[in-house]
């Protein structure tokens, strides 16, 4: 329960850093504090439910797009998320590109680094 919990958080601080990151690079790509914190909540459930659904039915239905089930998943939990929060604006054909890179870029990142950082300082607690 508690890794479920930490991977949550991780999940929610990568969305959010990703959305934000994205939002001071391009300038089509717009959010406010209360939206980015709405924002991330929903695009991170989205994001946890479609990208097993889009990866299932890209293996059976499109074996070649297996390496862009991130993007796709992506771009369509930012869709919803634009949807549902009045505080995210994506505006243009450009900004849905590149916010959709930008967005999955920063994301796996944060995914992956968040964790590192926080066993270590885990890890330096517990020595402490």
């Amino acid at each position: 329960m508690v890794r479920f919990l930490i991977n949550t958080l991780i999940f929610l601080g990568s969305s959010a850093l990703g959305i934000w990151v994205t939002s001071l690079i391009l300038e089509d790509f717009t959010v406010n504090f209360v939206g980015l914190l709405i924002a991330a909540v929903i695009f991170t459930v989205a994001q946890g439910l479609l990208s097993p659904f889009i990866f299932k039915m890209t293996t059976k239905y499109a074996n070649a797009f297996i390496g862009g089930v991130g993007l796709l998943s992506t771009f369509v939990a930012l869709l919803i998320t634009t949807l549902l929060v009045d505080d995210l604006a994506i505006d243009g054909v450009t900004a849905w590109v590149l916010g959709t890179i930008l967005v999955w870029l920063v994301t796996a990142i944060a995914t992956w680094v968040l964790p590192l950082i926080f066993l270590r300082n885990l890890a330096e607690d517990k020595k402490g």
